[in-house]
């Protein structure tokens, strides 16, 4: 029995170091560019970045009012999503193919709960397409890199470069 506990243990704080090395990646996301910006990478946003460059639900509750100058894309996304790791590098692609063009947010629904509260974010990934005028939509699911691209296309009335 003890020897149960003690590999339990050393299993918890194994774990807790891997989980640990995965946060310091997302910390070196962070550092955004300001808007108007393009370098082609996915944006991290927080709850108030989030109210200034997309979309501010406390100052319109009951009106989706979009405030960004360009479309864009967010990724409601977990460090530990598998699918969400997936389609990480498709939305990277759009962000590279749509540099200037299109804003690609990334939001860790981890960190940021309200937001993703806020949402309905039930499972993830989940990925919100805004264009500039009109309501957004929301993709669930991880789909084929082709659905991220029909969706750009179709919504936002782009086409790929």
């Amino acid at each position: 029995m003890k020897r149960i506990i003690n590999l339990t243990l050393l299993f918890s704080v194994v774990l807790m170091f891997a989980c640990g090395s995965t946060t310091g990646k997302q910390s070196s996301a962070t550092s955004e560019p300001k808007p108007g910006t393009a370098n082609g990478k996915p944006i991290q946003l927080d709850k108030q970045t989030f109210l200034t460059r997309v979309y501010n639900y406390e100052k319109f509750p009951d009106k989706w009012v979009y405030a960004g100058d360009k479309p864009c894309v967010i990724d409601f996304y977990a460090d530990w999503c598998g699918p969400c790791k997936m389609i990480a590098p498709y939305l990277e692609e759009i962000a590279g193919k749509y540099s200037g063009k299109v804003y690609v947010y990334k939001v860790n629904v981890d960190a940021q709960q309200e937001l993703a509260q806020y949402f309905g974010i039930q499972s993830i990934p989940a990925v919100l397409i805004c264009p500039l005028q009109g309501k957004p939509t929301m993709m669930t699911g991880a789909n084929p890199k082709e659905e991220y691209y029909k969706a750009v296309e179709t919504i936002m009335g782009l086409k790929k470069n």
